[in-house]
């Protein structure tokens, strides 16, 4: 079904529900069992390529793969040949010689997983794990999945997504996928922490937190990302908290089935306050249960079928 997953908007709905509905029959395949494995990749090799640090992420692939019985490669840029200067080819062209059947890549530089999969230096599938600022797609799946899991079909849901959208990846790839899945998005921020074109995105783009929240099934924080700043883009921590976190009073406004989510790692007094992330409708710690399963079923759906025949991007992401 996949050939590569690089962005959530290259999947249709019938495609994204696919991978939704078959991580659902990976939860029920795995949980409660004292052992998780499964032997459906045995034999596969899973190249975890991270120019970024990331600590989540990475181990979610790792356990992912090794719970499918792949051999997982962890490739970390500090301490490798990429610090000594080896470009992106050299390194792909490095595990192609190895054998890798598929690489999971996250880079600095948006685009790059793009090029990994279209340049030809590679035969293997390549699964965008965060690039740049711009996409981070097996997030926006563990999302919605965590969200259809509470919520029912996403359809006419209203889902706010509130925080630093300019800087994050997680923003695009979520108000793509869940547009694809028939919610209605909400994109709350500052003007200053707003993408330049994003009036073209399929969401509405409000300022105001206060005004967005009433009928919100769903509340996505987003942590600002400070590390990627090189300007001041608000006044202060505490006006920024003062105006867009989610405290318990904004927090009490929400209806009582509507829940709330956070990518990590958050910021505890900032965009959202620890009553709010402890509290019994945050789905934060769950979101971290789903993504392993949920990349279980995006390497699933891409290796179990691989030596079909198939080539190209046909139906990929």
């Amino acid at each position: 079904m996949i050939r590569h997953l690089l962005s959530s908007s290259d999947l249709t709905r019938e495609q994204a529900t696919t991978i939704l509905d078959t991580a659902e029959e990976m939860a029920r395949l795995t949980e409660g069992r004292s052992v998780k494995k499964l032997p459906t990749l045995r034999g596969r090799t899973v190249v975890n390529l991270f120019f970024e640090d990331s600590t989540r992420t990475r181990t979610s692939f790792e356990l992912a793969a090794k719970r499918l019985s792949a051999d997982v490669i962890n490739f970390s840029a500090k301490g490798s040949s990429v610090s000594k200067g080896e470009s992106l080819k050299d390194t792909a062209l490095t595990l192609a010689a190895m054998g890798a059947d598929a690489v999971v890549v996250r880079h600095s530089a948006s685009g790059a997983p793009y090029r990994l999969a279209d340049s030809g230096w590679i035969d293997a599938n390549v699964l965008n794990a965060g690039d740049g600022t711009h996409e981070h797609p097996t997030q926006a799946l563990l999302d919605a999945f965590t969200m259809r899991h509470h919520l029912g079909d996403l359809d006419g849901r209203h889902i706010v997504i509130v925080g630093d959208v300019l800087h994050g990846r997680v923003a695009r790839s979520n108000v793509s996928l869940l547009a694809t899945l028939g919610a209605r998005v909400t994109v709350v921020a500052p003007p200053t922490l707003l993408p330049l074109g994003v009036e073209h995105w399929p969401c509405e783009v409000s300022y105001d937190l206060d005004a967005a929240l009433p009928g919100a099934s769903a509340v996505m924080m987003l942590r600002v990302q400070q590390e990627r700043m090189n300007a001041a883009f608000f006044p202060s921590a505490r006006e920024y908290s003062r105006r867009y976190g989610l405290d318990t009073q904004r927090f009490g406004r929400l209806s009582d089935d509507a829940i709330v989510l956070h990518p990590g790692p958050m910021n505890r007094g900032m965009e959202i306050t620890a009553e709010v992330a402890d509290s019994e409708r945050s789905v934060i710690v769950e979101q971290v249960t789903n993504g392993v399963y949920v990349r279980m079923a995006v390497l699933y759906l891409m290796l179990a079928g691989a030596g079909d025949g198939t080539t190209g991007q046909e139906g990929a992401a």
